[in-house]
């Protein structure tokens, strides 16, 4: 029964375009729903200052009434769908290395400022992977690790690429990495993920087995989270 209307941060259609659309539309309550589901201020943070710059620049009240869901990191059904496609991964491992695969988690980073203001980020993206490995009976060994770290100054770790090359020296060389705080398939998965580091680093690094595991995307059960 509900019309939903799609807001980006830097690409259309916008989320300035959005809110304007629902006013013109007439909306009486409107629901913000980010899609990251581990709350930060550098992304659901950012996109609901969006929403408020819209009315503050125009200095007019909102003539719909505004709700948020700001964060969903242990939603049972999203840990679900992680565990399943984490599982649909490892099986595709040869059988007599299922047990050794090393689950890397891997998360976008932030710089070293934002986390000591106080950000809730990595403590939520720490929350999901914890539920998600409960739910794998903690199978087989894991790590949370950082990923797309932009500029000059610290950022959270330890990165991906570094966790790779060290686990690669110690002799564990099948890897399964899993893109924890992404839902949807974008260049930090396709490019990054499945190229800089499960193509070119992993050939670097002698890598017997790497796979990625899929993004939520499309999965069925995922859309009955949202």
């Amino acid at each position: 029964p509900h019309k939903f209307y799609i807001g980006f941060r830097y690409v259309h259609p916008l989320t300035e375009e959005a809110v304007e659309e629902m006013e013109r539309d007439g909306i009486e309550r409107a629901v913000a729903f980010t899609q990251y589901p581990q709350y930060s201020c550098s992304t659901t943070g950012s996109s609901l200052n969006a929403i408020y710059r819209y009315y503050n620049g125009r200095r007019a009240a909102p003539k719909m009434k505004w709700s948020t869901i700001d964060r969903w990191p242990t939603h049972p059904l999203l840990i679900q769908c992680f565990a399943d496609h984490v599982r649909q991964e490892l099986d595709r491992f040869p059988p007599e290395k299922r047990d050794d695969v090393v689950i890397l988690f891997s998360a976008h980073s932030l710089p070293m400022s934002v986390v000591n203001r106080g950000d809730p980020y990595p403590q939520e993206v720490g929350a999901t992977v914890q539920r998600v490995m409960e739910m794998l009976n903690f199978s087989n060994p894991y790590r949370l690790v950082w990923q797309s770290k932009v500029g000059p100054m610290p950022w959270l770790g330890p990165s991906t690429d570094d966790t790779i090359k060290g686990l690669c020296e110690r002799g564990n060389k099948n890897l399964l990495l899993v893109p924890i705080a992404f839902t949807s398939d974008h260049i930090e998965t396709l490019h990054e993920l499945d190229i800089e580091y499960a193509q070119i680093l992993a050939n670097e690094c002698g890598v017997e087995n790497i796979r990625r595991a899929e993004s939520l995307n499309g999965n069925q059960l995922f859309i009955k989270v949202t």
